[in-house]
């Protein structure tokens, strides 16, 4: 028999590295760590230096606690720290205030102020109360933490409790101010934030806020902002609802809905009570009003006989107003206007610029429209346009 050495050496060479991979496999898994449960008590956070003195938040840049102790998960492993704080000293209803993978806390002392004093109006109690003394609590958790930025499921271990016996808590919250803005969606524009009704604030009145709406049976919604974010009113959400058509707003499903779908003047009034913003709706006829010398008259009179738009009766149709009886002349131009009780017409007027309804606000006196005897003015305030002819 014939044997060939270079086989054999090539056999012997393989059989050899197999056994180094299985050595070296079978050390790997005995060198992987294991994860373990911290003992307790093994997060210790530290006393603070000045718990006994009194701790003034709005003096104070930070609150800074450090921890003396960590958790062993049997390795090294990415750590976060969780500082939370309560008004309790068993850390009931505690709120989080800092995170970090370090072994030191710094708060921010005016937003753990403004954070306090909303709790303490939510437990009842009103501006008036303030400053307050107050003991303030603190406990520390530790998670051991995935690469991923999860945390380890069953890793978390809380520390003893720490306090500051004398936290002096002046009244930290902003001033609560009605809105700058109402914005109205609903089925007329397919409930498309994007696509709403900007509401009118009256001149002097910036609370006060108009437009003319169409509802029906699936009713509007208006909030503060151009998003579903929580803040918009519906039917329930109203204060009051009252004025000439206000036996036909109903509930539609949580929305602001008509039992008789058409046109109407929508007014909200909006007011501070407390920390929330209410709003009292009125519902009125949806007349508009021309003023001017092209009137009749030509007196500057409000609701002058004979000058009332006509009222269209569908979501995309045309307010429009009788003709114009004189030439503009002077300083009157054209100049129409919604009634708005309470304010004189001016501060509700508006004028069409370049076919785009301009409505005058919280703004300067608008410029001046010319209009000639036989002229009309046509106005969609479905899409905000408008043109004179």
């Amino acid at each position: 028999m014939i044997i060939d050495m270079k086989k054999m050496i090539k056999s012997a060479l393989l059989l050899l590295c197999s056994v180094c991979i299985l050595t070296a496999c079978e050390d790997d898994r005995d060198s992987n760590p294991t994860l373990k449960q911290p003992a307790e008590g093994s997060l210790v956070l530290n006393k603070p230096s000045l718990q006994n003195a009194i701790f003034d938040l709005a003096n104070s840049s930070t609150v800074n606690l450090t921890l003396s102790s960590l958790p062993d998960y049997g390795f090294p492993a990415y750590t976060n720290y969780t500082l939370a704080a309560s008004m309790n000293p068993d850390m009931s209803n505690a709120i989080d205030v800092a995170t970090t993978p370090y072994a030191k806390f710094e708060v921010d002392a005016a937003t753990l102020a403004a954070t306090l004093t909303d709790m303490a109006v939510a437990a009842g109690k009103t501006e008036s109360d303030f400053p307050l003394d107050i003991p303030l609590y603190f406990q520390a958790r530790a998670n051991a933490m995935h690469y991923a930025g999860n945390a380890i499921e069953g890793t978390t271990i809380t520390s003893n409790i720490v306090s500051l016996d004398h936290v002096r808590l002046v009244y930290s919250l902003p001033p609560v101010t009605t809105p700058d803005n109402l914005y109205i969606t609903g089925n007329f524009n397919g409930w498309d934030w994007n696509t709403s009704l900007s509401m009118v604030q009256c001149y002097d009145g910036l609370n006060v806020f108009w437009h003319m709406v169409w509802i029906d049976d699936s009713g509007i919604k208006f909030n503060a902002a151009k998003a579903w974010d929580g803040g918009e009113v519906g039917y329930n959400q109203l204060k009051s609802i009252s004025g000439d058509l206000a036996g036909e707003i109903v509930d539609a499903g949580g929305n602001i809905g008509s039992s008789k779908p058409g046109w109407y003047l929508m007014i909200i009034t909006a007011s501070v009570s407390g920390r929330d913003i209410v709003y009292d709706a009125q519902f009125n006829e949806p007349n508009v009003w021309l003023m001017g010398t092209i009137t009749a008259n030509a007196d500057w009179s409000e609701l002058e006989d004979g000058m009332k738009f006509e009222v269209p009766t569908t979501s995309d149709g045309e307010f429009v107003s009788p003709a114009f009886v004189n030439n503009s002349s002077g300083d009157g131009g054209v100049r129409c206007y919604v009634k708005v009780p309470g304010f004189d017409w001016w501060k509700s007027e508006f004028m069409v610029f370049d076919k785009k309804i301009i409505y005058r606000g919280p703004a300067g006196d608008q410029d001046r429209v010319e209009g000639y005897a036989g002229q009309k003015i046509h106005l969609n305030f479905g899409n905000e346009t408008g043109y004179i002819e």
